[in-house]
């Protein structure tokens, strides 16, 4: 019943005609069927409240749990410290294999470190070795250009002479077309020594169009850098009309001069250059002077292009 007077009439009421309605009623205890504590079933150990319960299935992993009636006995005080140490006993045990986890990561780290660091020191001198091997065959290269060119100009000059002597110190070749090529220099055509007169002067003439070509046979000219000196010389030629063009004196270039003749008459398309840029040789032959009508942005552009070749020669 409900534990009330109304509740004890209304149950005897309803087991009046009952056979054992007169027998003394059993007592039950105040705390029977009550849970105390939870059970494991997957272990069989008992709980003694939901605290430990999660406890356990975190550190265990059981899932399987039911309520008890089985009351818990509180543990001693030598059973709690003899307990407290046993944890403090587990948690520095996992400390010091955590510990010995660290120490042993950090020795590969650093045994990966070191590896990396060797492979890039071998690597490094692996490619400044090959650097060296590609300079010195660079160098060889240049010495063996340089050789042979010597060798090519001894020959040239040596046929040279025997022509000279051939025919009274004169030379009738022209100039060649794959290099420097002493044989065409006729600086001595009509001098001194066989009473001739300088024969006139031939028209000359040159395309705008092949600038760059005539840069490029005058860069081709590689032994003793005479190549660059050459087109240091047309550069000041044509830079000085392009930069100071109201100066009346830049605008002729004296042939005789050993500037001229040295450095510029005997080269490949040097002459040329001046010609294809605005300059016209006079009757006598002796000069080169700018025309009227020279066109000022192929001049300007000219000197952009032999100010490049010259850097990079």
């Amino acid at each position: 019943g409900s534990g009330t007077v109304e509740g004890a009439v209304e149950w005897l009421d309803q087991h009046s005609e009952d056979a054992d309605i007169d027998e003394p009623v059993a007592l039950v205890p105040k705390n029977a069927g009550v849970a105390q504590s939870y059970k494991c079933n997957d272990c069989g150990k008992v709980l003694s409240s939901m605290a430990n319960l999660e406890l356990h299935a975190n550190k265990t992993g059981h899932s399987d749990f039911e309520e008890s009636t089985v009351a818990v006995k509180p543990l001693t005080a030598e059973e709690k410290k003899a307990k407290v140490e046993e944890i403090k006993a587990l948690l520095k045990a996992k400390r010091s294999e955590r510990e010995e986890e660290e120490k042993q990561q950090n020795i590969q780290l650093e045994k990966q470190r070191r590896f990396m660091g060797q492979e890039m020191i071998k690597t490094r001198e692996e490619l400044e070795r090959e650097q060296r091997k590609r300079d010195a065959m660079l160098r060889k290269r240049e010495k063996d250009a340089a050789k042979r060119e010597r060798e090519r100009l001894r020959a040239e000059l040596a046929k040279d002479k025997l022509e000279r002597q051939a025919n009274k110190g004169k030379l009738k070749t022209a100039l060649g077309a794959d290099g420097y090529n002493p044989s065409a220099v006729q600086y001595d055509v009509g001098g001194a020594g066989d009473g001739a007169s300088p024969a006139p002067a031939k028209k000359f003439k040159a395309d705008p169009q092949k600038i760059d070509e005539y840069i490029k046979k005058v860069s081709s000219y590689r032994a003793g850098g005479d190549g660059q000196k050459c087109l240091k010389i047309l550069l000041a030629y044509v830079g000085n009309v392009v930069d100071k063009s109201d100066e009346e004196k830049f605008r002729t270039i004296n042939m005789e001069n050993k500037a001229f003749k040295t450095k510029v008459k005997p080269f490949l398309g040097a002459k040329a250059l001046l010609v294809a840029v605005g300059f016209k040789q006079t009757e006598a032959g002796d000069a080169l002077v700018l025309k009227e009508d020279a066109d000022r942005n192929t001049l300007k552009e000219t000197k952009e292009k032999l100010e490049k070749a010259y850097a990079s020669y």
